[in-house]
């Protein structure tokens, strides 16, 4: 795969990576022969890159009976019931905590229930939908009967780290963090990120879209979707990291293969969080890749790009074509949360037409990284 070959050779040192110490190298060459480890998964069929394969940015590519919206679990059998999110640029999301404005932001995870990639490493191992390993015992019992492994884990931690199933399940999330930390994740050479260096340059459609973007006047995107007050700073991760309920609605499809019925909470699902104003609300993801990163929204009820956009349009036009979901030909769905919804922040702005959403999108695709842009449909 292309994404393979180009994360085993920077992990390895064998590009240019700007690591602080070999140390940290070889904790990276660790954490990604553990990413793509099986005998982390109960059956021994699923890894880290199963969900978050490398050659689709970091997405899951596979076909469920629920589409792409949710996860196939170690099993064969179990579903996720959220959107397997995507692992570019997540070294940059923040610690989980709340801001001046008493606002929850960051973590890892839809609800921010990982405070920190460590922690959001050693989630999925033990999530029982997910990898379904029993215990930490067991996930480190795997890894310590592997020669290898203990001589890898003892020259990057020190001798005996394997012993016990708190140090040993520490320091596997370590390695897979600090893999995930490696430019392959992050590499910010998108189109846009090539424009802004004198590399490349915008169609007259995409500097539309991108005008309308980061005016605040015109659209209501970059309130959400900015992390830097400078629409040209190359660090732009194209999110707040804030938590908000923009009136999603329920992915029956999902809701059904479950066999369930109820909310999905949100925020409210951190163990960290307890005030029932904050059910319904999700962290707002990174644009970047989201081109080749569909389907869309925690639930991944929307398939393609355009109806997403479609979807915030419907907040500011009266329109009876803008009430219609495009992927349904149906009246968009009620929000699965009401009393949290995010009106204020959803009203911003004015009522797009179809060539602003046109160049919108095509602004959006400029947000590729460059080893993916093979992946976006002409």
């Amino acid at each position: 795969m292309r994404g393979f070959v180009l994360l085993s050779a920077f992990a390895l040192g064998l590009v240019g990576n700007g690591l602080a110490e070999p140390r940290e190298a070889r904790l990276a060459a660790l954490g990604e022969r553990l990413f793509f480890e099986t005998r982390l998964s109960l059956n021994e069929t699923q890894s880290c890159a199963t969900c978050h394969d490398p050659a689709h940015a970091f997405t899951d590519p596979r076909e469920t009976i629920v589409g792409r919206a949710v996860s196939l679990g170690d099993d064969g059998v179990s579903l996720g019931d959220r959107n397997a999110p995507t692992l570019g640029y997540a070294a940059h999301v923040p610690a989980f905590h709340r801001n001046g404005a008493g606002r929850y932001v960051g973590g890892l995870f839809h609800d921010g229930r990982a405070a920190t990639l460590e922690e959001q490493a050693g989630g999925p191992p033990l999530n029982p939908l997910e990898m379904a390993m029993p215990d930490r015992a067991a996930v480190v019992a795997r890894l310590a009967a592997d020669r290898e492994y203990v001589l890898a884990f003892e020259e990057a931690f020190g001798a005996g780290v394997l012993t016990t199933p708190d140090t040993g399940f520490a320091a596997m999330t370590q390695a897979i963090a600090a893999f995930e930390r490696t430019e392959p994740f992050s590499p910010f050479d998108s189109k846009y990120d090539r424009s802004l260096r004198g590399e490349a340059t915008l169609s007259r459609q995409e500097k539309r879209g991108r005008d309308l973007f980061f005016d605040p006047e015109a659209t209501n995107c970059s309130l959400c979707h900015q992390s830097s007050p400078r629409a040209d700073d190359p660090g732009e991760i194209f999110t707040s990291f804030e938590y908000h309920n923009i009136g999603i609605p329920v992915n029956k499809a999902v809701r059904a293969a479950h066999g369930r019925a109820g909310r999905d909470a949100g925020l409210l699902d951190n163990p960290g969080v307890d005030h029932p104003a904050e059910a319904g609300r999700f962290r707002v993801p990174t644009l970047r890749n989201v081109a080749v990163t569909g389907p869309y929204m925690h639930n991944g009820v929307f398939t393609d790009l355009r109806t997403a956009v479609r979807f915030y349009n419907k907040y500011q036009s009266k329109r009876r074509k803008w009430q219609v979901n495009p992927e349904t030909g149906e009246p968009w769905a009620l929000p699965e949360v009401f009393m949290t919804l995010a009106v204020g922040e959803l009203t911003e702005g004015e009522a797009l037409s179809e060539r602003d959403i046109d160049a919108i999108v095509a602004f959006l695709r400029t947000l590729t990284d460059a080893q993916y842009e093979h992946l976006l449909e002409d």
